[in-house]
């Protein structure tokens, strides 16, 4: 990578990642807010004013905007996060000034007019249906509700039907006002393109942006507990968390190999235990997310009514073997899965851009390859163990599950696998 930053006078930050070899490029800005700035009063405002900006600006119509870029054969795109907003397209490398264009319209110059509101407050309506009718989607929901009850961190990212209907344009621009300050926000182009190109391009196009920085949100605060819902669905969706580590904490790449060996692949110990061995369930996995002050780990399964009664046991006692037996073949494997994904994932220039935004955020720096490949060569069987250990001294451990759940080991069981207690009565 040869990454080259700058900073407007607003405070904007530049990033550029030229690949020279390519015809095309992604272009993103990417806003430190998102579904953990809000308030409860306007839970899904984050994700609402993603919609919206694509709806119309003081130059473009909403139609102008999709025009536009796909007459060009690019491709324009947004997402939101729990910490981060972004908006973001992939265009051949003459459209490049073109797609910072229509980037900066939506970021700076936005109308939120009544009636694309009203049609947009449709579709996101629609869009919460759709999770709550996907089971392996809003699992996650719940177990982010059970480990942050009352907080934004657990808030839904969408929202929910009473909040989004009341969203008004008023809400939209006191919100973006307030948390897309140029001191906030990145600007990345990863691609055909050179830093001195996108430089002139920012200072022209998004020097309209508000200088400041974006409010910090509320501390997150583990809670963890059960949430259990009974539904007649074919399969119960079980997600079992654990307090992991935030994206900065040096012992995160220790946590990535023991999150990959624990149910990272088919060779990993939850697949051939739980599917290979046992035949319990279609689908096993397990995940780590990482936010600027906390993380988790965790186990995903979708299973059988009768099998629900088994995972919880069988997750628990891979979680302690891995903990106390971590192997340096496993390990290595771990992190040859773990490189290689990386690897891959830089062959593409929207992966890299991503990647680039959110080391920005989190370090405030990009990390090279050769630094981040170095950081898992460091990892060893002692440190996954290591970290396998803390996670088994978990005190409240989360579990959140949905369908045919009544078999499922009750929480306190599962919950006094756990924690120092249980380390003792192991060691007994």
């Amino acid at each position: 990578m040869n990454v080259e930053i700058s900073r407007l006078s607003n405070g904007l930050t530049i990033v550029t990642d030229p690949m020279p070899q390519l015809e095309s490029a992604a272009v993103g800005v990417w806003v430190n807010a998102g579904a953990r700035n809000e308030t409860r009063a306007l839970m899904g405002v984050s994700h609402m004013l993603e919609h919206m900006a694509f709806k119309g600006t003081e130059t473009r119509s909403a139609r102008d905007i999709a025009v536009e870029i796909e007459a060009v054969g690019g491709f324009l795109n947004a997402y939101t996060s729990r910490e981060q907003t972004a908006f973001h397209a992939r265009v051949l490398r003459a459209d490049v000034p073109l797609a910072l264009d229509i980037l900066a319209d939506i970021l700076t110059r936005p109308t939120f007019e009544q009636s694309e509101l009203e049609r947009e407050r449709q579709v996101v309506l629609q869009e919460i249906g759709q999770a709550r009718d996907t089971p392996d989607d809003i699992i996650f929901d719940h177990l982010q509700a059970t480990i942050y009850p009352g907080q934004p961190m657990g808030w839904p990212i969408l929202g929910d039907d009473d909040t989004v209907a009341q969203f008004t344009r008023a809400h939209l621009s006191t919100y973006m006002q307030a948390n897309y300050l140029a001191g906030g926000m990145t600007l990345v182009a990863s691609g055909a393109v050179t830093h001195a190109q996108i430089v002139r391009l920012a200072e022209e196009k998004f020097s309209a942006l508000r200088p400041g920085e974006t409010p910090a949100p509320s501390a997150a605060r583990w809670v963890g507990g059960d949430m259990r819902q009974s539904d007649s669905l074919e399969q119960a969706h079980l997600t079992f968390a654990f307090p992991g580590l935030a994206q900065t904490d040096p012992n995160i790449y220790a946590a990535q190999v023991y999150v990959t060996a624990l149910g990272g692949g088919m060779s990993s110990r939850l697949f051939q235990e739980v599917r290979e061995k046992r035949g319990l369930c279609y689908s096993i996995y397990a995940f780590a997310h990482s936010a600027n002050d906390s993380g988790l780990v965790g186990v995903y399964t979708g299973t059988g009514e009768a099998e629900a009664g088994q995972i919880a046991p069988v997750v628990a006692g891979e979680m302690a073997s891995l903990a106390e037996g971590a192997t340096e073949v496993e390990v290595a494997r771990a992190k040859a899965q773990l490189k290689s994904g990386l690897l891959m994932g830089l062959e593409r220039p929207s992966t890299r851009a991503e990647q680039i935004a959110g080391q920005m955020f989190s370090y405030g720096r990009v990390l090279g390859v050769e630094e981040l490949t170095a950081r898992l060569d460091e990892v060893d069987a002692a440190a996954v163990r290591r970290f396998g250990t803390m996670l088994m001294q978990s005190e409240r451990p989360a579990i959140a599950a949905l369908g045919p759940v009544g078999k499922l080991e009750d929480y306190d069981v599962f919950a006094a696998r756990f924690g120092a207690t249980a380390l003792v009565r192991a060691a007994e």
